[in-house]
């Protein structure tokens, strides 16, 4: 499999070093070595962050001039797709954008990546030292590290300001899921849709589910499931967090048509202000303005945001968080130089400067301060405070449970499943996985 080049300006550079080499073998350079060639596969689409990492190769390989680090594309379907196969082939790449949780995990039982564990604890564990221990954690198996932690990302509620205002509702009387449904039901009554949905691909709607389980259950609860101890997905509290999707789903809060929206859609219905709120990732704020119809979406100082909110008389706590938690998956023959440039690409100072430029949420020690996006400095400080930082719930479980937790969660607030029907439907395809 041949991969093609993001960029044009990197393919041509790439282009005339390889030419140059050639040009000083043919010369007579005879007892010159070639560089060492890092091929680094990502899924990047922004242009603009694709060129941040590309400064970030050039400050490199000045420094290295024997190494040549590759940047290699491939569309998210694709990568998907095309990655189990790529793995075993002549042309594996060093290592790999990676959501981490159970695919990792699968990857990592393949015996296709390598255990970066030795590299975070040399020099007395430094490189480990250089990253949040959550981020570290999370990517982690059994005592092995099967990634190089790049940023990490969280699900919280953003809102129209102006729509809350005019439903008379304020988000900071959000405290718990009751007070939720409330302002929900108070939007609806004002003639504004509550949230804009994105059931047409399912997995939108799994965060609602996974941070209901995650407040009524806490970490014990679902840690037990995801290892097959106690009821499972069976647990008293898990069935519960499908009976408060269930109340939520009576409400009708959705646009009309939700269950064939898909996320870019249900993006462009906030930033339209055809709803009051959404579930979303961190970089919402940016990603409505693409989507809206104008191209404008919601001015910045028009969006608020606020934590999922607390369940009274459940295990866990407002505190813990769910979010994405992403990596670089190091392949099983990579380079010792592959694994030298990802410590130089997530050190503080290059994380430091993606923050700044809004790419990521930084995992690298002391990079925080690069947070200077407002709505993204209050996501940088709740997950600073965070009790227990969860992998999305589709991707933890691994892609068999993690579909059937999308599907179940739509099924569950559009009223056509009971919770205990789903809840069974989890553990059945859990038990089918081990």
């Amino acid at each position: 499999m041949t991969f093609r080049f993001k960029s044009t300006a990197l393919r041509g550079r790439r282009i005339a070093s390889m030419a140059a080499a050639a040009g000083m073998l043919l010369a007579g350079a005879g007892a010159a070595s070639a560089a060492t060639v890092v091929k680094w596969l990502h899924l990047e689409l922004d242009p603009k962050y694709v060129a941040a990492w590309e400064d970030i190769v050039k400050k490199y390989e000045a420094q290295h001039p024997d190494v040549d680090i590759q940047m290699q594309f491939l569309e998210n379907e694709a990568f998907k797709a095309k990655l189990p196969t790529l793995l075993q082939s002549d042309d594996v790449p060093d290592f790999f954008f990676s959501w981490g949780g159970g695919v990792l995990k699968q990857q990592s039982e393949t015996g296709a990546l390598q255990d970066v564990t030795p590299a975070l604890d040399a020099d007395g564990g430094k490189l480990r030292g250089a990253y949040s221990p959550a981020s570290v954690s999370g990517l982690t198996f059994e005592g092995k590290t099967w990634a190089i932690p790049y940023k990490v990302g969280l699900v919280s509620f953003f809102y129209n300001k102006e729509l809350f205002a005019k439903a008379g509702v304020k988000a900071e009387d959000i405290k718990n899921w009751a007070d939720f449904l409330g302002t929900v039901k108070k939007i609806k009554d004002a003639g504004i849709v509550p949230i804009a949905g994105g059931g047409g691909e399912k997995w939108p709607i799994h965060f609602y589910w996974s941070y209901l389980v995650m407040r009524e259950g806490g970490q014990k609860v679902f840690e037990a499931a995801k290892t097959g101890q106690g009821e499972g997905f069976l647990d008293p509290a898990i069935i519960k967090a499908g009976d408060d999707l269930a109340e939520l789903g009576k409400l009708e809060p959705f646009q009309p048509g939700y269950l064939g929206s898909t996320w870019p859609q249900a993006l462009g219905v906030f930033g339209d202000g055809k709803a009051a709120i959404i579930l979303g990732f961190e970089n919402t704020e940016a990603n409505q303005r693409k989507n809206a119809g104008d191209g404008k979406g919601l001015a910045p100082e028009n969006i608020g945001r606020f934590a999922f909110p607390a369940v009274d008389g459940g295990a866990g706590k407002p505190t813990d968080t769910l979010g994405g938690l992403n990596g670089w998956a190091v392949t099983k023959k990579a380079s010792k130089e592959a694994l030298d440039f990802l410590a130089f690409l997530t050190n503080a100072d290059n994380e430091r400067a993606m923050a700044k430029s809004g790419m990521l949420l930084p995992v690298a020690v002391g990079a925080g301060d690069g947070v200077t996006n407002p709505l993204l400095a209050e996501s940088a400080k709740q997950l600073a405070g965070s009790t227990w930082h969860q992998n999305y719930f589709d991707q933890d479980l691994g892609a068999a449970v993690g579909r059937v937790v999308n599907d179940v969660s739509v099924e569950i607030v559009s009223g056509q499943m009971n919770s205990k029907d789903g809840a069974q439907m989890i553990q059945d395809a859990f038990e089918l996985e081990q």
